[in-house]
């Protein structure tokens, strides 16, 4: 609904504001009359007259509103499903919400700002949930979206798609977005869940979509890869308390074969082209979990590889601290921690919980139970999730057993 407003009017922030108002209408007239046969319809529609009332009452916005009333027609036929077509597109792009995902994703726009607004606007992302996802300050986040929304307004750019021997531009901001996406998903930066499934499932799909767009990108194949992979573990993830249970305590009977398989066929035909990338990469390492039969077959030397092909191509502090976990799986406790270590002095994942997460993970086991439960402590200040601070307690409570003297 917002993004067919966007479409309509070119103004982001009367878009976000209209779509809020038809939501309020419905709180108010759908429990009196009932809900609409078509709510996605009636919401659209409805907002759509507010932007419209909105814009007749500026003198200003005159062009706009003759530009909104074009677009009418066009717009009647579309039940809020998402699958409309705006007037100008060349239909390469049949899926709508992804059709609006590279329309935001302009080479105009910094990388990360075109990342950002587009997580915002049309995957619902809070401006908090991105900052962390982008390891920024939510205030931050919050300029750089305005910044983005501005320059998008006073330089004009079309709210269009291109052509498609200009997709290949936006494609690296395309993929950042449902990558994000997925992972806002299969790792929620808030709430009370560690999991938010609604997320994780749009990503698949409009990932779906992308590789069917761009069958032979390979990058688009080993995105796709990579989130089935990971999904495919997602009924393993939890307890029945909602409690995380980590990788090597996971039943992997409830891992899904099915995506398994999936995944590994997509990661083998993308990998095949000879131009791997870093989802590619990140899809290789997935592969070293879902293809091991059990925690101790894992190959951790192949993953640590892996992540030190990773590096260069992704300069992410992220993506050292998994290196630093493989190091440790696979050479010890004792190599991964001096990796941990070194990162905590550049500063550069200050405030990320899942750096002193790991540093008291890799002392509990040293058997180094205070200095454990100092980082647990920490990380617990930190940690943004119910699921994730119940996990870290727990682990919290047993060092502090195991550290303390026998009894006499």
């Amino acid at each position: 609904m917002v993004a067919t407003l966007i479409r309509m009017t070119g103004d982001w922030d009367l878009a976000e504001e209209c779509g809020q108002d038809a939501f309020a209408v419905a709180l108010e007239r759908w429990p009196r009359d009932g809900v609409p046969r078509r709510p996605g319809a009636w919401l659209t529609t409805t907002a759509r007259n507010r932007a419209l009332d909105r814009l007749r009452r500026g003198a200003t916005e005159a062009a706009k509103l003759r530009e909104g009333a074009a677009l009418w027609p066009r717009h009647e036929a579309d039940d809020g499903d998402g699958e409309g077509h705006a007037d100008g597109d060349d239909g390469t792009v049949r899926d709508d919400r992804l059709r609006l995902i590279f329309t935001c994703c302009h080479p105009a726009l910094p990388l990360e700002a075109r990342v950002a607004l587009t997580l915002r606007t049309l995957a619902g992302l809070t401006t908090a949930e991105i900052a962390r996802a982008l390891l920024v300050s939510e205030p931050t986040m919050a300029k750089r979206l305005v910044r983005a929304k501005g320059k998008i307004r006073n330089a004009a750019i079309p709210y269009r798609v291109p052509p498609a021997h200009l997709l290949a531009e936006r494609t690296g901001g395309v993929l950042a977005v449902l990558y994000l996406l997925f992972n806002e998903g299969y790792a929620a930066t808030g709430g009370a869940d560690l999991m938010r499934h609604d997320l994780c499932a749009e990503a698949i799909r409009l990932a779906r979509a992308l590789v069917s767009l761009m069958p032979d990108e390979p990058e688009a194949l080993g995105l796709l890869a990579l989130m089935l992979l990971q999904h495919a573990r997602r009924a393993a993830r939890v307890d029945d308390a909602g409690d995380v249970v980590t990788l090597e305590d996971q039943d992997r009977a409830l891992w899904d074969a099915t995506e398994i398989d999936e995944g590994l066929g997509l990661l083998d035909t993308a990998l095949g082209q000879d131009r791997a990338g870093s989802y590619q990469l990140q899809a290789s390492i997935a592969a070293c979990h879902a293809s091991a039969a059990s925690a101790a077959d894992t190959d951790w030397a192949r993953i640590a590889q892996l992540y030190g092909r990773l590096a260069p191509l992704v300069p992410s502090a992220v993506v050292e601290l998994n290196r630093a976990v493989a190091v440790a799986m696979a050479d010890g406790p004792a190599a991964g921690l001096k990796l941990v270590q070194a990162l905590e002095a550049s500063g550069a994942l200050a405030g990320y919980h899942l750096l002193p997460a790991t540093r008291a993970d890799l002392l509990r086991r040293l058997e180094r139970h205070a200095e454990a439960a100092a980082g647990y402590r920490e990380a617990l200040e930190l940690a943004s999730t119910k699921a994730e601070r119940r996990y870290l307690t727990r682990r919290l409570a047993e060092v502090t057993e195991q550290g303390r003297p026998p009894s006499p």
